[in-house]
């Protein structure tokens, strides 16, 4: 069985309240579970301790089981000092959008122009 550990949405519409669950991964996303490890609530601040309540050592054991965390899930348990600290690379989050890039290469076509006519 392919296990998860991961959030299951609650609350109302634009007020959300997660639990973090291990789950068969073939389930739907709010729908059955093995088990509830925790609840996350975004709508509190991040420095509130009521904002994300795991039990470590369920954690520890659905890992030890196999259990895949998610990506929110895996940040939760290295901070909680599960797991340890992966580095993570957003490529795409500092390259420029196609506008930006067009802008650039007008810019240099023109500042080559310029170049060019005034070394003639």
């Amino acid at each position: 069985m392919a296990m998860k550990i991961r959030l299951a949405r609650g609350g109302s519409k634009k007020r959300p309240h997660y639990a973090i669950v291990a789950s068969d991964s073939r389930m739907p996303r709010d729908g059955r579970f093995l088990e509830k490890l925790g609840t996350y609530n975004p709508l509190l601040a991040k420095d509130s301790e009521d904002r994300i309540k795991l039990d470590v050592e369920r954690a520890k054991y659905w890992l030890s089981q196999g259990a895949q965390p998610t990506d929110r899930v895996a940040r939760f348990l290295e901070a909680a000092g599960v797991t340890p600290k992966t580095e993570r690379k957003n490529l795409k989050k500092g390259e420029p959008g196609k506008a930006a890039k067009e802008r650039a290469e007008k810019r240099a076509a023109r500042e080559a122009a310029a170049s060019e006519a005034a070394s003639e």
